[in-house]
């Protein structure tokens, strides 16, 4: 329901019940008086009661929740949402049973559901936001995964004295290897490849290209 149209004594009551229909506070609302209260004779004759309509106003966490709502109905899954606003990133936190497909391999199906809810988001929006969307803290537990993983790998490349080529990955994961291997002395990273295939070599520094 994204807006109702209430009678009321005055005003303030017709909104008053319009809101509670909504379940919305009065800063989530915008409000349209269609018809102003009148007294007719005697205070009794002709009396008209006020009219207004009350619609829910459209902000980015609603436009992601809509969204994403008629994602989940039309997979058949059941789903809570937690959204926070905050200096122009709008971070998502999906929490429910069997919630794996939202996620995919390597997190790739997410990645996806995450591009799709930024361009609902940001569709006729001035001031752009940053989605971040995540399944029960999913990527949480995938950057703990890259960033042991990197410095494994890295230990290998020292060993071994030779490149050591990952499996691709999203420009988020790569970026996770890179911060996490950045200070390292002993070898360096670098990215080779064309999206969607593009792969992170970590090299040492002996190994280092002209």
């Amino acid at each position: 329901m994204a807006e109702v149209e209430k009678v009321g004594k005055t005003v303030s009551e017709a909104v008053e019940q319009a809101l509670a229909d909504l379940g919305i506070g009065a800063e989530q609302a915008q409000v349209d008086v269609l018809e102003e209260p009148t007294r007719g004779l005697f205070g009794i004759l002709g009396n008209r009661m006020a009219k207004v309509r009350v619609r829910v106003k459209e902000t980015p966490s609603r436009r992601a929740r809509t969204f994403l709502e008629k994602i989940f109905k039309a997979m058949d899954l059941s789903a809570d949402m937690d959204i926070q606003e905050d200096n122009g990133v709008l971070s998502i936190d999906i929490q429910g049973e069997g919630l794996g497909v939202l996620i995919g391999k390597r997190g790739e199906t997410l990645d996806a559901l995450q591009y799709l809810v930024s361009l609902s988001v940001n569709k006729k929006q001035e001031e752009k936001y940053r989605v971040l969307l995540d399944v029960g803290g999913y990527r949480v537990r995938r950057e703990q995964t890259l960033e042991d993983l990197a410095l494994r790998l890295a230990e290998k490349a020292r060993q071994k004295g030779r490149n050591v080529i990952l499996e691709p990955m999203s420009p988020h994961e790569r970026r996770i290897i890179h911060t996490t291997l950045q200070g390292l002395e002993d070898v360096y990273t670098y990215s080779e490849g064309e999206e969607p295939y593009r792969k992170i070599i970590i090299s040492p520094k002996r190994h280092a290209r002209a």
